[in-house]
């Protein structure tokens, strides 16, 4: 007999298959990312009345198939709805974002409960708070940092030096995809795609990095560097993901602060 496994679980990303079943793939908090077939889910007004949804938190019941990397969904008991993500353009595009990135920077079946927990509460807080650019950049550089990629912000990745002679923080950086860090102007000349950064951003950039529990109360970007800050963030994650980020170009149609 097969066992049955229960974990928390929110629902990433799903798609129809065939006339009644659907293949859904899911963050649990127990088991890492998780890819299932959810039989009759399209017909199905018990088991998974909405309960299959993008953003939903669920009690996941499922069970591994032999010689399939398809689980078995047998049931997904809704916990949080998220009701209110789905009242505004703006909190769907960002909680779609959050979803998408979590999804591409996580390998199946990696088990790793702070990132399905940095999730829970950036739908949570997206939920209460609405979106905001310092607290999607925070989520970013958070999950960055969860998911092993974190980038070197607080001195040149080449040359590890932070500051010059007189002991004044470099005015100019440049941030390498490929190095994953910031590099100073003579390490930067042996490099291509780099993203300038001012010394203000990089200041933001740390702090934000820093921060290892919640975001800053009354932190604010200065409008001057978001746009900057912004560009260096997302090339860096669709760099570590090797793919479009599609629900990308949505947000870039708001710039609530």
């Amino acid at each position: 007999m097969r066992a049955n496994y229960l974990t928390p679980a929110i629902v990433l990303r799903s798609r129809p298959f065939g006339e009644s079943d659907k293949i859904v793939s899911f963050l649990t908090e127990s088991y890492g990312k998780l890819t299932g077939i959810a039989k009759g889910a399209k017909r199905s007004r018990k088991r998974f009345v909405n309960s299959l949804e993008p953003f939903a938190l669920v009690n996941l019941s499922f069970q591994d198939r032999p010689h399939s990397n398809l689980a078995f969904i047998l049931a997904a008991d809704l916990k949080i709805g998220f009701s209110r993500l789905i009242t505004s353009l703006e909190r769907i595009s960002n909680a779609a974002y959050l979803v998408e990135i979590t999804d591409g920077l996580t390998g199946e079946r990696e088990e790793n409960p702070a990132i399905y927990q940095h999730l829970k509460n950036g739908l949570i807080y997206l939920e209460e708070n609405g979106p905001s650019l310092r607290f999607l950049t925070f989520f970013e550089l958070k999950l960055l940092r969860l998911a092993g990629y974190q980038p070197v912000l607080d001195r040149c990745k080449r040359c590890h030096k932070d500051n010059d002679p007189s002991g004044v923080i470099a005015s100019r950086w440049n941030f390498s995809p490929v190095d994953g860090g910031i590099l100073c102007d003579p390490c930067s000349r042996s490099r291509k795609d780099l993203l300038p950064l001012s010394a203000t951003a990089v200041e933001v950039l740390a702090a934000l990095q820093a921060e290892n529990a919640a975001l800053p109360p009354g932190f604010s970007l200065p409008s001057s560097v978001i746009k900057e800050i912004r560009s260096v963030v997302l090339r860096f994650i669709q760099y570590q993901i090797d793919r479009e980020i599609k629900s990308a170009y949505f947000l870039s149609q708001f710039s609530s602060d």
